[in-house]
């Protein structure tokens, strides 16, 4: 016969513990530690980092590691920290065309912040890496993109043309048809065919809504011509569109911020945007810009929660640094 004890253990059991596992079984495995990419994802860029420092004391040849760490320090626009990890991850695996990709493009911004004779330099680093990533992937529709960019706006002793950013576009046609719209706006903007880019970026939102690179710039465009009302009405489609580009949201409320215009528009844009944010539009640089905004309304306590905030994600950020000791008593 069982004991009262064991009866009772018994009873427990069922009552308490077999519910718990039939829960658990449904529910699926409790959720592990973010990973440094949903850290980035999130914004969440102080953590991101000493993980992958840790991760990398272990792995010294973790290409992938590096390559995000890159990431985490360009979100910081810390190029001098980011470009040895991208190279790392580049020279761990040479045959990855996200490693070239990304190795580019914090070649690029160091240029775009590098004096005269150092930018051209960097330059011929950035066209060797996006021509790489493109040569590795001729599919990889971003790099393509990137690249294009990098013929528009460079000179050609650098190794720049629009010639060839049209051939890149003409290759993204049938991979992406928004993008190569995106580019010919782009070509059209350069040479101020202000007609042209307007038709292509609305060529480019036809193709693909959800793009909102292209809604963004269009508004940019539409901006710089002082077509103010113009901009609202197509920043004003953010609040219905589903985006792909989740960070154009970030960005439309900036456009918005330059212009002086809409604040309320801006401020849902962003909050909407914090509630699922993405690594290409850092979190806690939108913190920064809604505290911004509410700053400009004259809600200086909201503005300084939202400094904070942008803080508490990536503590040296220099420039929430600066506007919280604006608004603080």
């Amino acid at each position: 016969m069982r004991s009262a004890v064991q009866s009772g253990r018994c009873f427990w059991f069922r009552r308490w513990l077999l519910p718990a596992v039939f829960i658990a079984l449904a529910l699926g495995p409790v959720s592990a530690t973010p990973s440094p990419k949903e850290l980035l994802a999130a914004g969440r860029v102080d953590d991101a980092i000493q993980t992958l420092e840790q991760q990398l004391s272990h792995s010294p040849t973790d290409a992938a590691s590096f390559n995000l760490l890159c990431r985490a320090y360009f979100m910081l626009e810390e190029w001098d920290r980011g470009i040895p990890a991208c190279e790392r991850a580049r020279n761990l695996a040479p045959e990855s065309s996200l490693y070239q990709l990304w190795l580019g493009r914090i070649y690029g911004e160091k240029a775009d912040h590098a004096g005269v004779w150092s930018a051209a330099g960097l330059a011929k680093k950035v066209r060797t890496a996006f021509e790489r990533a493109v040569e590795l992937d001729s599919q990889n529709w971003g790099a393509r993109a990137d690249l294009a960019e990098f013929y528009l706006e460079a000179p050609g002793i650098v190794g720049g043309g629009q010639d060839k950013a049209r051939a890149q576009a003409d290759a993204i046609a049938p991979l992406n048809p928004a993008m190569a719209h995106w580019i010919a706006a782009r070509i059209a903007a350069k040479n101020h065919d202000i007609a042209s880019a307007e038709r292509e970026y609305r060529a480019a939102i036809a193709a693909n809504q959800s793009l909102g690179r292209s809604w963004v710039d269009l508004a940019g465009l539409l901006l710089r011509n002082n077509r103010l009302d113009d901009m609202e009405r197509v920043l004003h489609n953010f609040e219905s569109v589903p985006l792909e580009q989740r960070e154009a949201l970030r960005d439309s409320a900036s456009v918005l911020l330059r212009a002086g215009r809409d604040f309320p528009l801006a401020i849902r844009l962003l909050r909407r945007y914090l509630s699922s944010p993405v690594e290409e539009g850092p979190a806690f640089k939108a913190h920064d810009l809604l505290g911004e905004l509410l700053e400009k309304q004259g809600d200086r306590a909201a503005a300084a929660a939202e400094y904070r905030a942008a803080l508490a994600l990536a503590h040296n950020y220099a420039r929430a640094q600066e506007d919280l000791k604006r608004v603080e008593p």
